[in-house]
């Protein structure tokens, strides 16, 4: 597979171009000058490599400012399918803050990823304020119209997360060199709504398209990490089912499909989507690639590029089992975690009921009777219990007694858990398998939603049916927008869809009462229940129970103003340190 280095050339000679003054005259080691740079294919090439790894370290990476990867955080803590959990109440706070809608417009997650979204659309103009129209010596080349492209499309998809959390974010098409931007819905110059962004979301992708280079086969992994006219060719089909334009999705999309050079991966290949093991598989649209260098420590450089402290805050809260007995650890490697995130009762029961205990199932969620009596122990003797023996062990189990496992129903998330093999380079957390953007499982379910709303069951039906069958479902007798909704929270759970499609379904019911009842997940045998607690047994009664929850109230307890309000969270507010900066900005409405 080739590699692609991320240089920094770019950004170095970004940073010379604005050195303060008595630094000017310093000569600096490693550094190129602006004047010289931009020059070549070579720098082309350079720059466009610095843009992908901006994407990288700001956006799917771990930025060095914080302890979670924006993309994840931003895109999955509103939805109806999690709850942000931890410790106890106020653990991870910044994510519940989202969960909850609590959240306010000093927000650590929207402050974070609102800049480093706009960090890398300004590493993608440098690409193309200085290439699109060729070297400055012999015009276009083939490398400076792919690059150039690729910047484009990259630009694109950014804009397109920007639209869709911040409404109308100002519109920057080029490096500003002057002035202060407005909302683009008020820019004087170019007024452009919410839904003109979306469109030239769209038109861009389309523009550039030609310019891309196109993956070769399923095989091709250098076309599964970098933008291709395949992601170019998705991103357009999303952007445009987003402003209701079905049949012109329809025909984006359906163009990736009959490319050819996309498979969903078999079903028991399914869980290798999300760890090093299918890193550029023939299921990648696109992913940021992350690759080991001997030149860089972990602590050196390589966690800005990983999902370092992602890993650990989402991984189970392995210091509330029994000491030196959680049952992740064999499985991560070691790596236990801070039990940052949780799934709610209903939607595991809904999902195991669809499915059984489907490939897909087993690689995304797993009961706490599983994980405590069938995943494998750093433990012999734990190993060698019979299950009648474990069920009654307290050498096992969940064992803090104020808490629980706080923020978990009987379902607990597994999709996220790292592999030991995930970590293997580096260990200390480091998770090197790539930053996943889009896989073509997303495409078939975009494209069965634009067949369905534009009158096409048939088509529809395909598309949703080939998610089922890799999945080992039987096919669908029939399929309308509530299959094609279930089908899609389950398949892409936990990667950054949900919230933003039940925000255009209009299905905000259950974000309404986020944060009026979390639960905490116990373990009988080391904490009963309390007297006057409203328990719920995991089998129904406690004679066929070892595990209960309890809800707990603690948000509005706090007297905290808790669940989604129309009006208000459809979008996230502009970041305070923007706004105190900008006076041009106009904040969302609600806030």
């Amino acid at each position: 597979m080739k590699k692609i280095v991320y240089s920094v050339l770019a950004v170095a000679a970004l940073f010379a171009a604005v050195s303060c003054e008595k630094n000017l005259d310093i000569p600096q080691k490693g550094v190129t000058a602006i004047e010289t740079f931009y020059q070549t294919d070579a720098d082309a090439e350079a720059a466009m490599a610095a843009a992908y790894a901006r994407f990288v370290t700001r956006v799917t990476g771990q930025d060095g400012s914080s302890i979670y990867t924006d993309y994840k955080a931003a895109l999955n803590n509103c939805g109806d399918d999690t709850y942000a959990a931890g410790s106890n109440f106020g653990d991870n706070d910044f994510m519940a803050q989202l969960d909850e809608f609590r959240l306010d417009s000093g927000n650590q997650v929207v402050d974070h990823f609102y800049k480093n979204l706009f960090q890398v659309n300004y590493a993608c103009n440098l690409v193309i304020d200085n290439f699109k129209d060729g070297l400055p010596e012999g015009g276009p080349t083939a490398t400076t119209k792919r690059v150039v492209a690729e910047a484009r499309v990259l630009r694109a998809y950014i804009y397109f997360i920007l639209t869709s959390l911040w409404n109308t974010p100002p519109f920057i098409d080029h490096v500003i060199t002057d002035g202060l931007p407005y909302n683009s819905d008020k820019d004087p110059d170019n007024p452009m709504s919410h839904e003109d962004l979306y469109k030239w979301v769209a038109s861009e992708c389309e523009a550039a398209v030609a310019d891309l280079d196109e993956r070769k086969s399923t095989s091709d992994k250098d076309g599964a990490v970098k933008v291709t006219k395949g992601f170019a060719w998705a991103v357009e089909g999303k952007a445009l089912l987003f402003v209701k334009d079905y049949s012109g999705a329809k025909a984006a999309l359906k163009k990736v499909i009959d490319s050819g050079k996309y498979a969903l991966v078999p079903g028991n290949r399914y869980w290798e989507n999300f760890h090093v093991e299918g890193d550029a598989n023939e299921e990648k649209v696109f992913e940021l690639n992350i690759e080991p260098n001997s030149g860089i420590g972990a602590w050196g450089g390589m966690i800005q590029r990983s999902t370092w402290m992602e890993a650990n805050i989402w991984n189970w809260r392995s210091d509330h089992f029994v000491a030196g007995a959680s049952p992740q650890s064999k499985y991560t490697g070691g790596v236990d975690g801070w039990g940052g995130l949780g799934v709610p009762q209903w939607f595991g029961d809904e999902f195991f009921a669809n499915d059984g205990h489907s490939p897909r199932f087993d690689a995304t969620l797993k009961h706490i009777d599983d994980a405590v009596y069938n995943m494998e122990y750093n433990n012999d003797e734990i190993n060698a219990m019979t299950l009648e023996q474990k069920k009654a062990s307290k050498d096992i189990g969940i064992a803090d007694v104020k808490d629980g496992l706080y923020g978990q129903s009987f379902w607990l998330p597994f999709k996220q858990l790292l592999r030991g093999t995930d970590v293997a380079n580096y260990g200390n957390n480091v998770r090197m398998n790539n930053g996943l953007i889009m896989r073509y499982a997303e495409v078939l379910l975009l494209y069965a939603e634009a067949c369905l709303q534009s009158g096409d069951n048939t088509q529809g039906a395909w598309a949703v049916n080939e998610i089922r069958t890799r999945a080992g479902l039987a096919l669908a007798a029939s399929v309308d927008m509530s299959v094609l909704k279930k089908e899609k929270s389950y398949e892409l759970w936990l990667e950054g869809s949900r919230w933003l499609d039940l925000l255009r379904w209009g299905d905000t019911d259950r974000v309404k009462l986020a944060g009026q009842a979390v639960p905490k997940l116990f373990d009988k045998l080391h904490r009963a229940p309390a007297a006057g607690e409203k328990v719920t047994w995991e089998h129904g009664t406690e004679a066929d129970s070892r595990f209960y929850t309890v809800d707990t109230h603690e948000a509005i307890d706090a007297k905290n103003e808790v669940g989604f309000k129309a009006g208000k969270h459809e979008f996230f507010p502009y970041p305070t340190s923007v706004m105190d900066k900008n006076p041009n900005i106009v904040q969302n409405p609600g806030w």
